[in-house]
C-alpha cells in the first residue's frame, strides 16, 4: 500500500490550468523528489495534498483512505507534515519555543490545566522541551536553540523549520524547497540529514527543490512537472537525463551523470 497516492489531479485558477491529470505516489520509507521549472505546479500540488487547495478533479489517498475533502488540520492529525517556501515559523520567539509549540497536539493536559499550572503540567512541559532539544541536536541546531528566529540566516531557518515539522510527529514529510538559500556544503549536509531522518523516524519524504543534484542524490524516485503536467518520472538518473527534462528544465543537452554526488 502506498503512503501517499495522487490520482488524476486537476485544478485551475481562472483560465489557467495549474495541474492537469497529475498522478504520483510515495511508498513506505521512500524519498520522492519533484523537480520542474518555476510555475510548473509543484507547490500547487503540495497545496492540494495538504488541503490548502481543493482540486476540481482527482483523488488524494493517504494510507489507502481518501483525504481529498479533509480540512488541513485533520490531515495534519493523520500524520502529514509540511514545510513551506516562505518559512512558516513564529519569528519573535526562540527556536526552542517554536519546537515546543509545534508539539501542542501531543500534550497530555487540557487548556485549563495549562493556564493554572501544576506538577503534571510542569512535568509535561519538561518532556516537550526535552524532545525539542533532541530534535535540535539531531539537526545540528543546538547552538541556536535560544536564538530568536527572526535573527537567523535563511539557510538555518530552513533546517529549523524541518525540526519544527518533525516535532509534530509526522509519518509523511512534505518539504518545499528545503535546500533554498543553501550553499553546496550546506546542501550536501542537508542530503545526509534527510537520509538520517528517514532511518531515525521511519519517514516517507516527498520533496520539491530546484537543486537537482540534491533531489536526485537522495531520492528513490523522481517526478518532473512542466506546465502542470508530469513530464517524466522514474529513477533519479533516468529523469535527470531524460531529453524532455533537459530541454524543459535544465536548459542543456543530456550528459552521462550519476547521482552519487548531490552537490
Amino acid at each position: 500500500m502506498s503512503v501517499l497516492e495522487v490520482t488524476d489531479l486537476n485544478i485551475q485558477f481562472g483560465g489557467v490550468r495549474a495541474l492537469d491529470h497529475v498522478s504520483m505516489r510515495a511508498g513506505e520509507w521512500e524519498i520522492v523528489g519533484i523537480i520542474g521549472p518555476n510555475g510548473a505546479g509543484k507547490t500547487t500540488l503540495f497545496n492540494c495534498i495538504t488541503g490548502f487547495y481543493r482540486p476540481s478533479k482527482g483523488k488524494i489517498r493517504y494510507r489507502g483512505k481518501s483525504i481529498t475533502r479533509l480540512p488541513v488540520h485533520k490531515r495534519t492529525a493523520l500524520g502529514i507534515g509540511r514545510t513551506f517556501q516562505n518559512v512558516g515559523l513564529v519569528k519573535n520567539t526562540t527556536v526552542a519555543e517554536n519546537l515546543v509549540t509545534a508539539q501542542h497536539l501531543q500534550t497530555n493536559y487540557d487548556p485549563w490545566a495549562g493556564m493554572l499550572g501544576g506538577p503534571a503540567t510542569f512535568s509535561e512541559e519538561s518532556r516537550l522541551s526535552g524532545r525539542a532539544a533532541q530534535l535540535l541536536e539531531l539537526l545540528q541546531l543546538s547552538d541556536v536553540a535560544n536564538a530568536r528566529v527572526a535573527d537567523l540566516p535563511y539557510g538555518v531557518l530552513k533546517r529549523v523549520e524541518i525540526a519544527t515539522v518533525l516535532a509534530t510527529d509526522p509519518d509523511l514529510l512534505l518539504l518545499d524547497e528545503p535546500g533554498s538559500g543553501m550553499g553546496p556544503e550546506e546542501a550536501h549536509a542537508l542530503g545526509d540529514t534527510l537520509l538520517e531522518l528517514r532511518k531515525e523516524f521511519g519517514l516517507t519524504i516527498v520533496m520539491i527543490d530546484h537543486h537537482v543534484p540534491l533531489v536526485t542524490g537522495v531520492s528513490d524516485y523522481v517526478y518532473c512537472l512542466n506546465f502542470g503536467e508530469v513530464l517524466a518520472e522514474g529513477k533519479p538518473d533516468e529523469v535527470r537525463n531524460h531529453p524532455e527534462v533537459v530541454r524543459a528544465y535544465l536548459g542543456e543537452e543530456p550528459a552521462e551523470t550519476t547521482s552519487e554526488e548531490y552537490v
